[in-house]
């Protein structure tokens, strides 16, 4: 096994009008036998690090590292690295023995009865034994994804990169695939890097995630620290479903005063929050959606006037979309996750509370986090990764 590490890597697509940068100086140690997950949207540079790190893509600047040897420039089948890709890339001709032999064939020397040893072994860890006479036409979605990881796994690589092998299957298969890769993994102690757009996976796999935007390094650290203590803005809005709201508010003394026509809500801050804004004008509150208290009794500090506009009923939870001013043809609505017992309906008046223990401040021209929301003591910001029964986490001692 080894540890991985990109040093300042970057890449510079060049064509006939400008040059196009895919990946802007990312640095990411990964350790051995770690599971780190790279997410953000589509376009923000997660297949190029992988294809980099794979030998697929050519660096620009930076470096690429394998147990601390320098890999730029060694060919694909020579970076101990196997990759299993969106698609799965199952040669249709051949029988799943004859696809998961086919590498080992190609660049070992491995005897025809030591590789038939590897494949059966590896078939019977991916519980697809009875498979290896089918071509993959014959085969499930979930059942080619699984051919397609046992042909990396016959390799013995130091490092598994995966790009979104989960994105072509149902809903049901793709929760269950998540548990089963998650096994894997960790019964080979192998070091994987897995690329997704899905927030969900990266929260429930990974042992640490790394949010990219735009080619950029947002932040890296556990799934509850990016969860609730984001390094900025898109963080906060990108990790967790339904997103984080966010009221654009100005800063008038203790208290935040929305800058929308209607004027309605106004928020009073204490001598601590004021002071992490310091001399901005405008801020970014920001506050999640099961932070927010729906009830019809006003009560306590920061409560407001609210009228349900959507219901989405989840069956353990509902999701409901609120609007502060009724009267607008286009109201800006911002979501409330409450129990599913409670019940609400579209149309009726409701107050609503977000108490500052819940809320994060972002400045409003950067993003940059301002104020994280008050976190007890007890919760677990470093889970050892299967032991949450919610989230998954590594080493707090990894994040960065």
């Amino acid at each position: 096994m080894a540890g991985l590490t990109l040093d300042h890597i970057t890449k510079t697509f060049t064509d006939s009008r400008k040059d196009v940068i895919a990946v802007n100086d990312v640095s990411i140690d990964i350790a051995d036998g770690e599971f780190l997950v790279l997410v953000g949207p589509s376009g923000c540079g997660k297949t190029t690090i992988l294809r980099m790190v794979a030998g697929l893509e050519s660096l620009t600047s930076g470096e690429i590292r394998l147990d601390g040897d320098v890999i730029n420039d060694e060919s694909p089948k020579n970076r101990k690295i196997a990759m299993v890709f969106q698609n799965y890339a199952l040669y249709p001709h051949m029988t799943v023995r004859e696809n998961m032999r086919f590498g080992l064939e190609e660049s070992t020397n491995s005897s025809d009865t030591e590789i038939e040893r590897k494949v059966r072994e590896t078939a019977e860890l991916l519980d697809i034994s009875e498979l290896l006479d089918r071509k993959p036409k014959e085969l499930s979605g979930g059942q080619q994804q699984r051919v397609a990881l046992g042909r990396a796994i016959v390799r013995d690589p130091a490092v598994f990169l995966l790009d979104e092998p989960l994105s072509n299957l149902d809903a049901k298969l793709r929760a269950h695939m998540r548990t089963e890769l998650q096994r894997i993994q960790e019964e080979l102690h192998v070091t994987a890097v897995f690329v997704t757009h899905d927030q969900t996976e990266a929260m429930t796999m990974g042992d640490r995630i790394a949010v990219l935007n735009d080619g950029e390094l947002q932040q890296i650290g556990t799934p509850l620290e990016c969860y609730h203590t984001p390094a900025n803005q898109f963080v906060a809005e990108f990790i967790g479903s339904p997103s984080m709201n966010f009221f654009e508010l100005e800063v008038q003394g203790s208290r935040l005063i929305s800058m929308t026509a209607n004027g309605r809500f106004e928020y009073p801050i204490s001598e601590e929050t004021r002071d992490a804004i310091g001399d901005r004008a405008t801020v970014v509150l920001g506050i999640r959606p099961e932070d927010i208290i729906v009830s019809e009794d006003r009560g306590g500090e920061h409560t407001f006037e609210a009228v349900v506009d959507v219901v989405e009923p989840m069956g353990n939870e509902n999701i409901v979309y609120l609007t502060f001013d009724s009267d607008t043809m286009s109201p800006d609505t911002f979501i409330a996750a409450v129990d599913g017992f409670k019940q609400i309906s579209a149309g009726e008046p409701v107050i609503v509370q977000m108490p500052e223990d819940d809320i994060s401040i972002f400045d409003a021209k950067t993003g940059e986090t301002l104020r994280y929301r008050v976190l007890t003591d007890d919760l677990p910001m470093a889970n050892v990764r299967g032991k949450s029964p919610a989230l998954r986490g590594g080493d707090e001692s990894d994040s960065q």
